[in-house]
């Protein structure tokens, strides 16, 4: 598609244009890479909503399947809600905008993204960044950018920028970098147990990578040269907040180092009702604004916490800036279940399950971008209301606990033994039941130990922490002093600056995600919290291995037991029969699953929860992948019955003729004299023509029975 502006970013083959589509749109733009192609418009609303106390950014980032020349499946051949992967990608795309919007500034903005094409070869993720961020840049709504998106692998120890999909699969690393041309300002990704130090030598390829896209948008905002329109900033009124910083100041400090995180709310709610009646009675009752009154109390409670713990090094619940909430860790918590466990540090707690299932079990990705078409690991985050105390919607799987169980099951994804070791589906499911901060960090933790409490051989035991900061800084925005906090709580995420969520073992980093409130992470304090994160980790780690060393030496007893065998790919017709009758008889007469490898290697997966039925499934399954063999006995089933002989099902499907002259020691006038059809008899397998006609004799199989008999029988000398 020719726009009308029209910039490229080299080497990286990506292009920015504007001017054909959207017109009426504040800003709209279309991204390209290789034939994929990206469209991303951005609006604000004119006006505020009453009482409007927010900034309400919405990112909404969908795929279509016409963009893939494909017709979507349902009943109503149409897309609907958004799946997984559109909602990760809009999560992606909104947390580094966020913080480049001017304070106060509160209208509503929209960012809505199309995948207009696809080559199934590029991910179209990188181009929503980057469109959404020239958007903003060709609008005229106020936006402190660029910012530009990169994605990093790591193949062969090299590192790759923008790789393909097919690249993807050998890669140790999927890094998503987005930053400015000074500082990161967003992270996400996973790495297979990636080292420190490389982990931020890629992190600066990334920061090198970005700069002809920064450069390309400003190139193209330059062009289109739309002024930026006027609009009305919502901040505290002076005054008001010099009478409440007067008569609730130096109150607060009291009220946020109250022991936890209800009291907290408590104490401070109290201060707020306080000051908002001493200001009716001393100023009116319109003075004291509700939504001013909010407003106010949020930067004084700002001040209290970040003064607190830049001047004093002091935090709200009395921890030290590189001290740990108190950690516990139990496993096995609840019977019947394959896996279990109970992580809790501080007031946040999880309860996390482990499930192994069959082959059937996988979760089906009906991905419109290309990449994996299934996949056997996957982890469910679930943050039910009680879990903060409140009374809210049940049921409704929300965008935050979708990107939270992803960066949980990214983090953990490193660990789970191939498949060829280990053929089982794999699901955690990860219940918040208490939340003040780091509850995906949480579920990491418990994760691990739940896989560990099913007997899952995971490479390495993982844990995660988050890492926060606080920073005093110039009218110019530039730190001028900054205090990093291990394990941050619910209100200094809130009121602090950042939170960088690493996850490992102790030989590396698997999982990782930075959020920031302040537009740029310098390299330098990026350096200092990825130590720091290590060292909460090993300690984690520790703590987490007093519960569970290593994970159990046999599978859950209420798990499935699995056993794999190798068959004759050409033997697969035969196990499965006509129709799949045999292997529906097989499974309904033992109770097992039997599952057929696709890649038509030959490789059979057989779940059972007993020893008998998986003994028996075995021996059915051998059977009708067997051959008869020339010498061999078999008691077989008389399947017709002709004037020549009768023919005998020795295995499964498999049967041979015992001509008249071989079914008997003596002279048979008809076969029905010696057998009828369905009687089960004794046959020994005399020859095989070359044309795999199998000859039987139970002539043969009886003197073989009687020879035995007369041994077995014989006096020992």
């Amino acid at each position: 598609m020719k726009e009308k502006h029209q910039v490229h970013a080299e080497p990286l083959g990506i292009s920015l244009g504007t001017g054909t589509l959207a017109g009426l749109a504040n800003g709209a733009v279309t991204a390209t890479l290789g034939e994929t192609t990206l469209f991303c418009s951005a609006c604000a609303a004119k006006t505020l909503r009453p009482g409007q106390d927010f900034f309400p950014l919405t990112v909404d980032y969908r795929e279509k399947f016409a963009a893939a020349g494909r017709f979507p499946g349902g009943y109503f051949k149409r897309e609907s809600r958004p799946n997984e992967k559109e909602i990760l990608t809009s999560r992606l795309c909104d947390r580094p905008l966020r913080p480049l919007f001017p304070k106060g500034f509160m209208n509503e903005v929209q960012i809505i993204g199309m995948a207009l094409s696809v080559d199934g070869i590029h991910e179209p993720d990188i181009l929503m960044v980057n469109a959404a961020s020239t958007a903003l840049m060709v609008s005229d709504i106020p936006w402190d950018g660029p910012v530009a998106c990169v994605r990093v692998a790591e193949v062969d120890g090299q590192f790759l920028c923008n790789p393909t999909h097919e690249q993807m699969l050998d890669s140790t690393l999927d890094l998503i970098y987005v930053g400015d041309e000074d500082n990161m300002l967003m992270i996400e990704g996973s790495a297979d147990f990636m080292p420190e130090e490389r982990f931020e030598e890629a992190l600066r390829f990334g920061h090198e990578q970005i700069q002809p896209l920064l450069a390309a948008q400003r190139e193209l905002a330059a062009r289109v040269a739309k002024e930026k329109a006027e609009f009305t900033r919502i901040t505290p009124d002076p005054d008001l907040l010099a009478a409440c910083r007067e008569h609730a100041a130096a109150r607060l400090p009291d009220a946020i180092f109250v022991g936890d995180k209800q009291a907290r709310g408590a104490a401070v709610d109290a201060i707020k009702e306080d000051t908002a009646a001493h200001i009716a009675a001393t100023r009116g009752e319109d003075a004291a604004d509700p939504d001013q009154m909010s407003l106010c109390f949020e930067v004084l409670q700002e001040e209290a916490y970040r003064s607190a713990i830049l001047d004093e090094g002091k935090r709200a619940d009395g921890r030290g800036p590189g001290d740990l909430r108190e950690i516990s860790a139990e496993t096995g918590v609840l019977p019947r279940v394959h896996g279990t466990s109970l992580f809790s540090r501080g007031e946040t707690q999880a309860l996390v399950y482990a499930t192994l299932g069959t082959s059937k079990d996988v979760q089906n990705m009906d991905a419109v971008t290309g990449g994996p078409k299934e996949k056997s690991f996957y982890l469910h985050y679930n943050f039910p209301p009680f879990s903060v105390g409140e009374a809210g919607r049940f049921g409704f799987t929300g965008r935050r606990e979708v990107g939270h169980g992803n960066l949980a099951e990214r983090s953990l994804l490193p660990s789970i033994p191939d498949e060829e070791d280990f053929p089982y589906s794999i699901r955690i499911v990860s219940e918040i039941m208490s939340s003040n901060g780091s509850t995906s960090m949480a579920s990491i933790c418990g994760g691990s130990l739940s896989l560990m409490d099913a007997g899952v051989p995971v490479t390495a035991m993982i844990a995660g922490i988050s890492a926060g900061l606080v920073t005093d800084r110039d009218e110019e925005g530039r730190i001028r002093s900054h205090r990093l906090l291990t394990d941050i709580i619910g209100a200094e995420d809130h009121f602090g600056d950042m939170d960088f969520k690493i996850a490992g073992s102790r030989e590396g980093i698997t999982g990782f995600q930075l959020d920031l409130k302040i537009p740029g992470l310098p390299f330098d304090i990026a350096h200092e919290a990825i130590v720091a994160n290590r060292e909460a980790r090993l300690k984690i780690l520790d703590i987490m291995s007093e519960a569970l060393p290593e994970p159990r030496k046999e599978v859950s007893p209420n798990a499935p037991r699995i056993h794999t065998l190798k068959i004759d790919p050409e033997k697969i017709g035969a196990l499965i029969g006509p129709g799949g009758k045999n292997i529906r008889r097989i499974q309904d007469l033992t109770g097992a699953d039997i599952d057929i490898d696709e890649d038509n290697s030959g490789r059979v997966m057989v779940y059972a929860h007993g020893k008998d039925a998986m003994e028996r499934a075995v021996e059915e399954i051998e059977l009708c992948t067997a051959e008869i063999e020339v010498g061999r006995t078999y008691r077989g089933v008389v399947r017709g019955v002709k004037e020549f002989g009768a023919f005998v099902e020795c295995l499964p499907g498999k049967e041979g003729l015992v001509h008249i002259s071989e079914l008997a020691d003596f002279r048979v006038k008809q076969t029905e004299d010696v057998c009828k059809l369905g009687d089960e008899i004794l046959v020994k397998c005399i020859g095989i023509d070359d044309k795999g006609r199998v000859r039987l004799s139970r002539k043969a199989a009886l003197e073989e029975q009687k020879e035995g008999e007369e041994l077995e029988s014989a006096p020992s000398s």
